[in-house]
C-alpha cells in the first residue's frame, strides 16, 4: 500500500490518532512494536495559527517514528489551510491528516470532526483548499459512516459514504480512512465493516482504503484483509497500556509477561521526561490502567487504586514491581 510515495509494505496495520493518548512517546514505541505508521494526536487549527503552545507542542516529530501521520481538525477553510502550511514548516510529516470523524460534542458539536458530515459542502471545500495549500505533502481524510442511522443512504439507496468517498477522492486526496460507525454511535455498538468494504468494492475508487474499528486481534486484522479488502488497518481503543499488540497483529512473536512490563516501566519514564514528573504519571496512568496484562490478577482492586493515586516515580515503580511478583 502506497500513500503518495510512501510505501506502507503489504497488509499495514496503523496506529490511530487519538487525543491524549498518540504523544510521541507512545508513537516511538507502537512503531518499534511493528506499527507501519503512526498518527498524532489530533491538532486544533484554530490553537495551531493562534500559536498556542500546547498545540505546537504535537507538532514534535522523531526521525524514529517515520513514517509519521499530523492530523489536524477545524471548520474553517482558511485557517484549515493556514495550520496545515504551520504543520508542513514545523513538523515536516510524511502524511496530513485531516479529521472529519471526532464524535465528542465539544468538537463534532462545534461543526468539526464528525460535524462537518452535516455539512459536505463545507468539508469538500475545506479538504479541496487544504490540497492546494501543501502541494508537497500527502493529504489524507479520516471519517465516520455518516452523522447518523438516518444519514447513512442517500434518497437512491447509495451509502452516504460511499459517495462521499468518490467526492473526497475527487478533490485529491490520497488515502481514506474510515471508521465504521457513525458519529451518534460514538464508539457503541458494533463498527459495520460492510459498508466500508462497500466503497472499496467501488471500480472508481483508486486511493488506498483503510478500515478503522474493533481491530483488536490477529483475525481481526485478517478478516478486514481478506473479507473486506481494505488496503490498511487502522488501530485505536485496543493499543491503550497495550503497544505491544502491533507484534501480535502483524504475526511477530508475542513477548513475554517480563518483557511487557519493561514497556510499561519505559512509557513511565518517557512520559516523565517529556512532561515533569507529576503531569508525565498523570498521563500515563491511563495506560496503565487499561493494560490487559493486569486483568484476572486476584485482589488487585486495591494495587490498582494505588497505581492510580501514585503521584511519585519512585512509587509507581514499587507499585509495577510488585505486580510483576504478582504476576510470577
Amino acid at each position: 500500500m502506497k500513500i503518495g510515495k510512501i510505501d506502507l509494505g503489504d497488509r499495514p496495520v496503523m496506529l490511530a490518532p487519538m487525543e491524549d493518548v498518540t504523544d510521541i512517546g507512545f508513537r516511538l514505541l507502537c512503531k518499534r512494536m511493528g506499527a507501519a505508521m503512526v498518527y498524532s494526536e489530533f491538532v486544533s487549527s484554530d490553537a495551531l495559527v493562534r500559536m498556542v503552545n500546547r498545540s505546537i507542542a504535537k507538532l514534535q516529530v522523531s526521525k524514529d517514528e517515520r513514517p509519521v501521520a499530523i492530523q489536524i481538525y477545524g471548520k474553517d477553510p482558511d485557517t484549515m489551510c493556514r495550520a496545515a502550511q504551520i504543520v508542513v514548516e514545523e513538523a515536516h510529516p510524511d502524511v496530513l491528516d485531516l479529521n472529519f470523524g471526532c464524535p465528542v460534542r465539544k468538537v463534532a458539536g462545534k461543526g468539526a470532526g464528525s460535524g462537518m458530515l452535516q455539512n459536505v459542502p463545507l468539508l469538500l471545500d475545506i479538504t479541496r483548499a487544504v490540497v492546494d495549500a501543501v502541494p508537497g505533502t500527502p493529504v489524507t481524510v479520516k471519517t465516520r459512516l455518516a452523522w447518523d442511522e438516518g444519514s447513512m443512504f442517500l434518497p437512491d439507496g447509495t451509502p452516504f459514504i460511499a459517495d462521499l468517498a468518490e467526492r473526497l477522492q475527487d478533490t485529491g486526496i490520497q488515502a481514506l480512512t474510515i471508521h465504521g460507525r457513525t458519529r451518534a454511535q460514538m464508539y457503541q455498538g458494533s463498527a459495520d465493516w460492510t459498508l466500508i468494504g462497500k466503497v472499496k468494492e467501488n471500480p472508481r475508487i483508486c486511493i488506498p482504503i483503510i478500515g478503522n474499528g474493533d481491530i483488536a486481534c490477529r483475525e481481526d486484522v485478517q478478516r478486514a484483509f481478506d473479507e473486506y479488502g481494505v488496503d490498511g488497518v487502522m488501530v485505536g481503543r485496543a493499543t491503550f497500556g497495550c503497544p505491544w499488540l502491533f507484534r501480535e497483529l502483524t504475526g511477530k512473536e508475542p513477548l513475554t509477561l517480563d518483557e511487557k512490563i519493561d514497556i510499561l516501566v519505559q512509557q513511565i519514564a518517557t512520559s516523565i521526561e517529556r512532561l515533569d514528573e507529576y503531569r508525565g504519571i498523570l498521563h500515563v496512568r491511563r495506560h496503565l490502567a487499561a493494560t490487559p496484562i493486569f486483568k484476572g490478577i486476584a485482589n488487585f482492586r486495591e494495587t490498582r487504586i494505588r497505581m492510580l493515586r501514585a503521584e511519585r516515580q519512585d512509587q509507581l515503580y514499587q507499585i509495577i514491581a510488585d505486580i510483576r511478583k504478582m504476576l510470577v
